[in-house]
């Protein structure tokens, strides 16, 4: 760690625009800020530089998020985990908690509130984020955000995702063509 950073953050995530940017945005804030691209490279650097804060996003290509939570507990107790993803829910938002995240954020999430949600586990554990966490979202958004990871998980055809959402084509595009509810 460098002598003028009081603390240190691994950001872990394949979006390499998102990655360097929040690294910027962390070190702007006094904190050195380490990136990986994937989960070999995170439990490297976390072996090595044993980081105070640890920012990982939960769909990776091949170690996924939640092994990347369970290896980094592993390596050191005292790292605080904050789960990012695109593709919020509350089963994946449990999981990853028994797993050893401290926090689950969905994105998009900034500096701010990541630094945040680490200065609240800081000062009163993760009992301090309980209200954060009791805020469930909205059926609208919950339907939304599924319908964003089959579309994914169907590499953008809207046929086949309608065909697995159990949805007509058109009927599908129309959901497509709004806006995403609040949370």
């Amino acid at each position: 760690m460098s002598e003028s950073a009081e603390h240190s953050a691994l950001v872990v995530d394949d979006d390499d625009v998102f990655r360097n940017r929040l690294c910027q945005a962390l070190e702007a804030r006094g904190w050195e800020a380490n990136a990986a691209p994937d989960g070999a490279t995170a439990l490297a650097l976390a072996a090595k530089l044993s980081p105070d804060l640890a920012i990982v996003d939960l769909r990776l290509p091949g170690m996924g998020g939640l092994d990347i939570v369970r290896e980094l507990r592993e390596l050191d107790e005292t790292t605080c985990i904050i789960v990012l993803t695109g593709y919020g829910s509350i089963a994946t938002a449990l999981a990853a908690t028994k797993l050893g995240a401290s926090h689950y954020l969905s994105k998009p999430a900034d500096a701010d509130q990541i630094l945040s949600a680490y200065q609240k586990i800081v000062a009163g554990g993760p009992e301090a984020l309980e209200e954060t966490v009791a805020s469930v979202p909205s059926l609208a958004r919950v339907e939304w955000e599924h319908i964003q990871r089959v579309l994914a998980d169907c590499s953008g055809n809207i046929s086949q995702a309608a065909k697995l959402l159990g949805l007509h084509r058109r009927s599908l595009q129309r959901k497509l063509s709004k806006y995403p509810p609040r949370l």
